[in-house]
């Protein structure tokens, strides 16, 4: 993936209404007023959000006369989530490794067991 397809990608998924227009869109394709209704917006304020998931590759759209369905295109996602996926493997090893160091640590250095507390007598 091109780093400005990535910078695409990261850009539509950065707001919370275009995430939820691809979450409703995994359930199959829709009208731009399907997609609408749930949103406390204007249908051309919705139109902006699939302009800038369409230009990212994210959906498709398309014209069946008076019908504009709207289908998610997910190729760009796993495209980012593969990107991604050397850092998750990255920060795994950091883990790892300090997850070995704080073992020898305490191996070395094994922590102060409280004293069980009694009852007091009187």
């Amino acid at each position: 993936m091109s780093p400005d397809r990535l910078s695409l990608t990261f850009a539509a998924l950065a707001d919370p209404t275009r995430r939820a227009i691809l979450a409703r869109l995994t359930r199959g394709q829709v009208s731009v007023t399907e997609l609408a209704e749930p949103h406390a917006m204007s249908l051309p304020a919705i139109s902006k959000h699939l302009r800038v998931l369409e230009r990212s590759g994210l959906i498709e759209r398309s014209r069946d006369a008076q019908w504009r369905p709207c289908k998610l295109k997910a190729a760009p996602i796993k495209e980012a989530v593969d990107w991604m996926e050397q850092y998750r493997q990255h920060w795994e090893q950091s883990l790892d490794r300090l997850e070995v160091y704080l073992k020898e640590l305490q191996k070395r250095n094994p922590p102060i067991q409280a004293k069980p507390h009694g009852r007091r007598k009187k």
